[in-house]
């Protein structure tokens, strides 16, 4: 069925129009991601053009989805703002909180019991304020998406960084934190600074081994963990089209890893055959109609170095398998390539792990092209020589494949099918290992690959690849194997070799589904009541926090200096903690557990100035709270790249921090940071970070008159008695000084909804 038909008649109604609005405003063709954002305004039809990466841009989102772990702060939030019921259409998605055991019946049945008080709570905000529920085991937020929500030329935002997976579809689609979500739910504008544009153009076609999957493995080798920040990529050339929707998913799920704001594809045959094959006739037949809306300009596309800030072109006929890793997702390396970097780097070459699905890749096709694989591994009398998991992405892929025998398939060589969840690609891994510290290799189709990210063990190296890559290296156990290359040896004792994956896009006999795992909720909710237990350890109530008391920030003791690479997992961890994700005074006891302190080269080990002791992170900044003294914490380039999670954020925020300033930030968490009235600055010279000490009192002056494009000043005053100041910059704008005076966004949505 098609969710949400007349908002999307509604959209394609207005589309022409304020595209040719944008069209004139602008004075010069437009690509497919400016007539979407410009048909999306919260103001209607544009007069005037908005400067790439400069301008800050309010627009009108057709939609938004939660998953359980980030839902529940958001709607916690949105239960502060007064309103009946949300004011578009939302969902909740209950993908993140079943822990991957045993396998999908066991640990799905588990995950019910465990959360059972999370997922009530979940159902009945849904019921009351109009949101659609999907039920645990309906599979991972953004397949879901992909096969019910997601329509050409439509913007949503949704509260996990993958958000963008939606742009196989042609959507806009932008990951954001929960006062994000609970802004647009509440019917207020969504803000963003007006993205930059990078234009890949890909030319020739797949073949072989080679996958969607190793496009964006590809793209990220070139542009790294954060050379997208700001920046929508845009897909297109003859490539594009000879991509199945599912693979354009793929290609712009993974996009966050690269930093960009989202990705997107074109409007083509391939994104209406899908949209036919999940029983959206109506929209493929509504979007065709208005086709030349959902691609760019045809001058775009005969110049498109003249409408791009940045350009990459992708012959996918040359195109060879990557496998990216370890530790980072962005350390490409071509399959002929690999065995060797794995020799030179001595990582550990025996494959111990394989596994495929995730919301990157778990589609029908990717399980058709990993069990042709797998097939081979019986037919040629192969056994696994690694683990080897199966994640579907959805229970209507699950039952699908369960019919068309694909899930046997992986079952005859030894995979265990996980439940439709997310499951080790966040952590939620209860990884059986003899040795934790032990270094040790894994290889998955996920996305992300950094330190403890899967199992909470900073000695496995984990790579990505695509799907059927992992299973055969899976069947090889050892990732110095090329199976494009090389013979492995079957229990015969015979040499065979693997023969080329083969796919099919749309099941031949059409998807079925016997529960999908919707839930629609109560036309009046009025009557539903949201109980929280005050007595909870899962879930609490949330109180406003504290206006800015209208002075400069002076005697700050500094909390952390964290060293290098400090992602969102890193200030908040996943996996074990997500049970806390509604609580958040408990789940605050996670804070920069993961950062490397500069000063001692350790995690999780930081000086309390007030006794010179030193101390778990979370317990000084408690130290330093109760005393009534606040902190700032310091960091590296790129913070809190990764997830959306704005517990990253918040849990500062709750603790007493006052301020985080860094080399560079990456795009959500510098977002979700001033939306709960934070200061979150940079160092107007990099090079400043050097002068920060461990023993430091910091002032930060000129908040007294904090506007727009205004440095502040940062005085340290260090321990021998001598002083050092030097400028810090911000990215804030008059709206968002008004967040941190008011304390935070939420408390501006509360009182303009009250008066």
């Amino acid at each position: 069925m098609a969710f949400d038909l007349d908002m999307i008649q509604r959209v394609y109604a207005t589309l022409g129009k304020r595209v040719e609005a944008a069209r004139q405003a602008v004075g010069k063709p437009l690509t497919l991601s400016e007539k979407i954002l410009y048909s999306h305004l919260f103001s209607g039809e544009t007069t005037q053009a908005f400067e790439r990466g400069k301008a800050y841009v309010d627009f009108a989102p057709d939609r938004v989805a939660m998953q359980d772990a980030t839902a529940q702060m958001a709607l916690l939030q949105f239960m502060q703002a007064g309103r009946p019921k949300v004011a578009v259409p939302s969902t909740v998605h209950c993908d993140h909180l079943i822990q991957a055991e045993v396998g999908a019946v066991e640990d799905l049945d588990i995950a019910k019991n465990k959360n059972k008080e999370v997922y009530d709570f979940l159902a009945s905000v849904s019921d009351k304020y109009g949101i659609g529920f999907w039920k645990p085991g309906g599979g991972i937020i953004h397949q879901v998406v992909l096969e019910n929500y997601a329509f050409p030329g439509g913007m949503m935002i949704g509260t996990d960084s993958h958000t963008p997976m939606a742009g196989g579809l042609g959507m806009i689609a932008i990951g954001v934190g929960g006062a994000d979500a609970c802004d647009v739910m509440a019917g207020l504008a969504w803000e963003l600074k007006m993205p930059k544009l990078i234009g890949v153009k890909l030319t020739g076609k797949l073949s072989g081994w080679s996958s969607a999957k190793d496009v964006i493995l590809r793209v990220a080798g070139i542009l790294t963990v954060k050379g997208g920040t700001g920046c929508i990529v845009e897909y297109f050339g003859e490539g594009a089209e000879t991509l199945s929707a599912a693979g354009k998913g793929t290609i712009c799920n993974m996009g966050a890893e690269i930093g960009a704001t989202t990705s997107i594809f074109g409007y083509d045959d391939k994104m209406g055959d899908y949209l036919r094959a999940t029983s959206r006739s109506e929209i493929a037949d509504a979007a065709q109609a208005v086709k030349a809306d959902l691609r760019a300009d045809d001058e775009v596309y005969a110049d498109p170095a003249s409408y791009y800030d940045q350009l990459i072109e992708i012959n996918l006929t040359e195109l060879e398998p990557h496998i990216n890793g370890p530790f980072t997702p962005d350390l490409a390396w071509p399959l002929s390539n690999f065995a060797k970097a794995i020799r030179e780097n001595n990582w550990p070459a025996k494959l111990e792990v394989g596994l495929i699905g995730s919301c990157t890749n778990s589609s029908y096709e990717d399980m058709t092209r990993s069990a042709s694989v797998a097939a081979q591994a019986t037919a040629k009398h192969l056994k696994t020589k690694a683990e080897f998991t199966v994640t579907p992405g959805s229970e209507l892929v699950r039952f699908t494949a369960e019919r068309d025998g694909l899930l046997t398939t992986f079952e005859e060589i030894g995979g265990v099918v996980l439940a439709n969840a997310c499951g080790p690609c966040i952590g939620q891994w209860a990884r059986h290992m003899d040795d934790p510290t032990r270094k040790n290799s894994i290889i998955t189709s996920f996305n992300r690959n950094f330190a403890k990210r899967n199992d909470g063990n900073a000695s496995t190296h984990a790579f990505v690849a695509s799907p059927e890559i992992v299973t055969a290296f899976a069947i090889a156990g050892d990732l110095t194997f090329n199976p494009i290359t090389d013979t492995l040896t079957n229990e015969n004792g015979e040499q065979v070799k693997l023969d080329e994956p083969q796919g099919i896009e749309q099941p031949l006999k059409g998807y079925a589904v016997d529960d999908a795992g919707y839930q629609a909720p109560a036309e009046d909710g009025s009557g539903v009541q949201v109980i929280v237990s005050p007595t909870s350890d899962r879930l609490q109530l949330l109180a406003p926090f504290a206006p800015w008391e209208g002075t400069d920030l002076n005697g700050l003791k500094l909390l952390i200096k964290a060293k290098g690479k400090c992602t969102t997992d890193h200030i908040s961890m996943a996996g074990p903690w997500l049970k806390y994700r509604g609580h958040l005074d408990n789940i605050s006891n996670n804070m920069l557990i993961g950062a490397v302190n500069f000063y001692n080269e350790k995690t999780n080990s930081v000086k309390n100035q007030l006794t010179g002791e030193y101390g778990e992170v979370p317990a000084v900044q408690r130290a330093y709270k109760a005393a009534g003294v606040g902190s700032i914490v310091v960091g590296d380039e790129n913070y809190g790249e990764g997830s959306s999670r704005e517990h990253a954020a918040m849990e500062p925020r709750f603790l007493g921090v006052r301020a985080i300033l860094v080399r560079s930030f990456a795009r959500i968490h510098e977002t979700n940071l001033k939306k709960q009235g934070m200061l979150a600055l940079t160092f107007a010279n990099p090079a400043d970070y050097d002068k920060i000490q461990e023993d430091d009192v910091i002032d930060i002056d000129g908040l007294t008159e904090f506007a727009p494009g205004r440095p502040l000043e940062i005085v340290l005053h260090h321990a021998d008695g001598t002083t050092d100041e030097f400028a810090v910059n911000h990215t804030y704008n008059e709206g968002q000084i008004e967040w941190f005076k008011a304390g935070a966004a939420l408390n501006i949505i509360r009182m303009k909804q009250n008066a």
